[in-house]
Order: structure tokens, then C-alpha cells, then sequence
């Protein structure tokens, strides 16, 4: 009987290629392009992604030793599995009773972590902290609030429960989010003064000391992640200002064993699937690489507590049912990637209250990665791929070096008042902007496939555009704005909609060659519909006769000319003569062999690849009187 391995001679069968080889065939079908401009990725955080990565590349990678649960933990915590908590926030700031229903009831459903949304100037009492963890095991799940300025009252509270109810302090997991720093990013001061709200930060710490498991410090990186900064900027800036908390509570005596313990973070999660899986392993690596300059007694103290929060910056208005799309796949890089909780933010949030619905999938999101796609139960499932592994080290090398140049400024405070933090993360959003006016980043359902059937109804309240952020009386600095990629689009596109009576028609006259003419087709269908304009497409006419007349018919606003670039020297001419003083005539695409005598012609308007999205639609509409 002939054994398998017998029959199967890989090593003869498949020889070993070179990376010499390899680039050969890749010149080869090149064809003589540039293969920096074809092959090479470069994201906004400085650094080149080549197109494929071989075991050599990996040579000068230290950190490929390390195991999980070892130190710098980069490829986690443990060696027993993925597991992470499914968070889902509960707004408590009016109604204690309601809140503590819901928090059941999303308990029931899978989650085993709450974030109590509360208000931070309001202090309750012992009886009001007891109604709203009515029935709720809080040594079985992570309990976390969000109570500002509240946040040791809060505490005071927990210990009291603990202490009556006879709890194991060590059952206890969770955390308040005192966040001094986000304060500044937020209104561009501190919402006291940090003279008063440092010295509180040390109280909270020793006052949560004795509860391991639990953190009193956020470091809200998510803030930055949604005005637009890039995946280095968000964490080198996340380090920063948790080395501002630790440089002032060592200052004051506090072992750097308490107070990292005590520090917790708080991502975002784009869209970018395998950088983001990286940022994580990433951010573990270089926060103990910062905590270990302390001195810490307990290695276990340079571990870094993360919670990851999909990206509010990619959601959209428009086509929402997308949001659920982003939501999926962030979440997936934030588990593999190692996050200890995630939140997933609701798809329907940037215009509404959020639904049951909305919660329901926002929660079942995560439930599914771990129910049936298992994605718990494997360590660093990322380890050792070497696409991911040379994105860790390159993440780390660029943030690191900018993180240096913000400790080299004095630090995060002074470097925010200097407003070096902001003009980095604006030279980014507006290099984000650009890259989405021309449709090089990619907002599916706004800048790329947008659905020309849909109009905003009147539930759309646009008070929800645009996350809470405002500048401070006597404020140091000008505070760090979140925004959305999408909302200069769905400005733009709103104003279409709220035109009385109909959408202003463009007309897609093909003709010509097949190929080009649909393509253009397509292309310019998008385009517009970007806009909101009503979409009238055509499988193509046989002469100019036939699409002039047909166009007449239909009395469209705008007209567009596809075909090649071959035939629009006598096509385009001919149906703009016939038509121009009924309709703007557009012609898709950029004959550069023929586009002056096009404009000779009379033509003006032309759209393609290279055409600004915004700023054409916006010519468009004043041409079309829409304002």
C-alpha cells in the first residue's frame, strides 16, 4: 500500500520561489508602470505597505519571540484564549428605574458588560446607586460608568455596595472614566483646572486601589480616532496622555504599579481591517515599553486595558443599513486584534436616538463573532502572519517616534496648548477630505454606489450630524472637533433633497462604443447620484437623432455625453448644439486630444477620475440654482 506522504513530494513538486523571481513576474506584468505608483500602499501614518511580505522581511521584527502572555504582550494577555467583553452602554441620566431595565435586558441578551451613562454633576444617593443595580450580579459581568466629575462619588458608592454585600473585591471588574484630559480635547481647557483635577485623579487611585480589577482613569484615544487623526496619531497620542497621568501620579508618591493599573484606553476602530488588527497588538507593546521606564515592581503592571469602540467617523446618513457592514468588520480587527471589551456602535446613531433594533444588531454583532464564528477561542490568532507582524512593527516605529516628539514638547498638556496635537490631527482630516472628495477613500452608499432612489424623509433631524464639542470660556487651545467623513456629502446631497417640488433629471445619453459608453455611464450615474440627483440611464441609442430626441422628452436639468474618447469630437459637438438651451451638457471623461476643441465647441463640463466630487456638485447646484 502506497502512504500518503509517498505519493506527495511537495519540496520536489512545489520548489521553493525566490523573491528574486517573484519580482521578475511582477515587472513583467507591470508592463512598465511604476511599481511604487501600482503596488506600494502608503495610509496616512507615514509609513509604505508593499504588496507581499516573505519570512526574510521578518529578520529584524524582536518582538516575534514573544509568546502570548509574556511580556510586552503583544500577542496578548493570556494563553488561554480570545475572550473579550461585549459592552453595551445604558443611559442613566434621567431615569434610574428605566436604565436598570434595560441593563437586564440586554444582560438577558448576551451582554456581559454595561456602561452606565451618567450625569457627572448630579450626585445620587446609596438608595437611588441601589435602584439602578437592582438585580444585577455585578461580580459576573464588567461594570463600567461614565460619570465625569461624579466619578468618586461613584466610587464611594461601589465600595459601600462592596463592602455590605460582603463581595471579594478581587470578583470585581470594570471602571469609571475620570478624564481630566478629555475635558481639554473636548472644550479646550479642563473643565476646572488641572490644579483641581489632577490632585482628584490621586484620590480616585488610592481610593480604587485595593480593587484590582477595577480602573478609575480613561484615556480616550476614540475622541481623537473620530476627529479624523490617522492610526499613528491616535495612538501616539494615546500614549502621551497616559504618560501625562503617570509622570503626575508617580510625582506625588504613587507607585507606577497603581497607577497603571488603574489607567484604561479607549480606541476606535476603522475600517482599515489589518492595520487596525495591528494598531491593538501594536499599542499593548509600546504602553509597556512606557510603564517599564517607571520601574514597576509587578511585570503585570505594564499591561494595557483596552476597550475598543467601532468608528463613529465612517458612519453615514445615507444608505444606513452600511453602517452595520462597518460595524461588522471593525469590529472582527478589534477582537483579533486583542481588545479586553468592545462596543459596537448602533448604525442608525449619526441621525437618530438609537432603535431597539439598532441595539439589538449592535449587540448580536459581536455575540456572532463569538457564538459562531469563534473568533474567543484562539490566542493572537494574528501571530506570525507576516502581512500583520510587519504592520505591528511599523505602526509602533512611527508612533513611537511621534509620541517622542510630543514628550520632547513637554508633553501632551503643553503640546495641546502649543496646538500641535491639533494641526497634526487637521492636516490629516483634511487630507481625509480631499481623499473623499475624490473618491481615493471610499464611503460606500456616498461618495461610491449611492442609492439615486433615496431621499431623506422628514424624520431626519440634523442635530444629530455632528458629536457634541464646544470651545470653553478662557480656553488654552481650540478644542479637538469630531466629525464624520460623510458630512460635507450629506450636506451637499441634503440640499438636493429639499428642493420643492422634483430632484433636478440627468440624462445619460450613450452612444456609441459599447464598453466605453457604459462604463462612462456608470461612472457618471454615481457621480451624480452623489448629488442626489434623479439618475435617467439608457442601455444606448443608435445616433445622436435618436438620444437628442429622447433627452427632449425626458426635459432633463443636466445631460451626459458618454462615449469614447475616439467619437466625442463629432458626437459631443452635435448633441451640444442641440440641446444647450435646454440643459447644461456635460461630457464624461477627459479627451485630452480633443478637449480644446471641445471647448472651442461651446463645452465646459467634464467629469472623470481626477474631477473634485464636491466641489463639482456644488457647481452643478448653483448652476441649477439649488442653495
Amino acid at each position: 500500500m502506497v502512504k500518503l506522504q509517498d505519493k506527495l513530494r511537495f519540496r520536489d513538486d512545489f520548489p521553493p520561489v525566490s523573491t528574486e523571481e517573484w519580482e521578475e513576474k511582477i515587472q513583467e506584468d507591470l508592463k512598465g508602470a511604476d511599481y511604487n505608483k501600482k503596488l506600494i500602499w502608503r495610509p496616512l501614518g507615514g509609513f509604505a505597505v508593499r504588496p507581499y511580505y516573505r519570512a526574510e522581511d521578518l529578520k529584524e521584527i524582536r518582538h516575534l519571540d514573544i509568546r502570548p502572555a509574556e511580556f510586552p504582550w503583544v500577542r496578548g494577555k493570556t494563553d488561554r484564549d480570545n475572550s473579550w467583553f461585549v459592552r453595551q452602554d445604558v443611559d442613566a441620566r434621567s431615569n434610574l428605574e428605566k436604565a436598570n431595565k434595560e441593563a437586564l435586558n440586554v444582560l438577558n441578551c448576551g451582554v456581559d458588560s454595561i456602561g452606565f451613562l451618567l450625569d457627572g454633576e448630579t450626585k445620587f444617593n446609596r438608595q437611588q446607586f441601589e435602584e439602578l443595580l437592582d438585580n444585577i450580579c455585578i461580580q459576573v459581568i464588567e461594570l463600567n460608568f461614565r460619570a465625569g466629575h461624579a466619578s468618586q462619588h461613584v466610587l464611594d458608592l461601589l465600595r459601600e455596595k462592596i463592602e455590605e454585600e460582603s463581595i471579594e473585591k478581587d470578583e470585581i471588574k470594570g471602571s469609571v472614566d475620570y478624564n481630566p484630559l478629555g475635558c481639554l480635547n473636548k472644550y479646550g481647557n479642563f473643565c476646572e483646572t488641572a490644579g483641581q483635577e489632577f490632585p482628584e485623579i490621586q484620590e480616585l487611585v488610592e481610593k480604587g486601589d485595593d480593587i484590582p480589577g477595577f480602573s478609575v482613569l480613561a484615556v480616550d484615544a476614540a475622541w481623537i480616532h473620530n476627529a479624523g487623526a490617522n492610526i499613528v496619531q491616535e495612538l501616539a497620542f494615546a500614549l502621551a496622555m497616559g504618560n501625562e497621568y503617570l509622570a503626575y501620579l508617580t510625582d506625588q508618591g504613587v507607585s507606577v504599579d497603581v497607577a497603571a493599573r488603574n489607567i484604561h484606553f479607549k480606541f476606535g476602530v476603522g475600517p482599515s481591517y489589518f492595520l487596525e488588527i495591528a494598531k491593538f497588538r501594536a499599542a499593548r507593546m509600546l504602553w509597556a515599553k512606557v510603564v517599564e521606564a517607571y520601574g514597576p515592581s509587578e511585570v503585570n503592571s505594564t499591561q494595557m486595558k483596552i476597550h475598543a469602540e467601532t468608528s463613529f467617523w465612517n458612519q453615514t446618513v445615507y444608505d444606513p443599513y452600511v453602517n452595520m457592514i462597518r460595524d461588522t468588520t471593525e469590529a472582527m480587527s478589534a477582537s483579533l486584534g486583542g481588545a479586553d471589551s468592545i462596543s459596537v456602535t448602533p448604525y442608525d446613531s449619526p441621525f437618530e436616538e438609537p432603535t431597539d433594533f439598532a441595539r439589538r444588531i449592535a449587540r448580536n454583532t459581536q455575540i456572532i463573532l463569538k457564538e459562531e464564528a469563534h473568533f474567543d477561542r484562539v490566542v493572537d490568532p494574528a501571530g506570525g502572519a507576516y502581512y500583520i507582524e510587519e504592520l505591528t512593527q511599523s505602526i509602533a516605529e512611527h508612533s513611537w517616534k511621534l509620541f517622542q516628539e510630543i514628550e520632547n514638547e513637554g508633553g501632551y498638556i503643553e503640546a495641546f496648548r502649543k496646538r500641535i496635537i491639533q494641526e497634526k490631527i487637521g492636516e490629516t482630516a483634511n487630507k481625509r477630505n480631499m481623499n473623499i472628495a475624490m473618491r481615493k477613500e471610499v464611503l460606500v452608499g456616498i461618495n461610491l454606489y449611492p442609492n439615486s432612489q433615496e431621499v431623506l424623509d422628514g424624520k431626519y433631524d440634523e442635530s444629530f450630524m455632528w458629536l457634541e464639542s464646544h470651545k470653553k470660556d478662557h480656553a488654552v487651545a481650540e478644542p479637538i472637533k469630531p466629525y464624520r467623513g460623510a458630512e460635507e456629502m450629506e450636506e451637499l446631497r441634503l440640499k438636493t433633497d429639499k428642493m420643492k417640488g422634483r430632484r433636478p433629471k440627468v440624462f445619460m445619453l450613450t452612444i456609441g462604443d459599447k464598453k466605453m459608453r457604459r462604463a462612462r455611464a456608470q461612472f457618471s450615474a454615481d457621480f451624480f447620484a452623489a448629488g442626489g440627483f434623479e439618475i435617467l440611464d439608457h442601455i444606448g441609442f443608435q445616433s445622436v437623432d435618436e438620444g437628442v430626441q429622447a433627452a427632449l422628452e425626458k426635459k432633463p436639468e443636466i445631460v451626459v455625453v458618454c462615449s469614447s474618447d475616439q467619437e466625442y469630437p463629432e458626437v459631443a459637438p452635435a448633441i451640444y448644439d442641440r440641446l444647450k438651451y435646454t440643459s447644461i451638457i456635460v461630457v464624461a471623461g477627459y479627451p485630452k486630444d480633443s478637449i480644446e476643441m471641445l471647448r472651442q465647441k461651446g463645452l465646459r463640463h467634464f467629469i472623470h477620475i481626477k474631477s473634485n466630487l464636491v466641489e463639482s456638485l456644488k457647481t452643478f447646484q448653483q448652476l441649477l440654482g439649488i442653495k
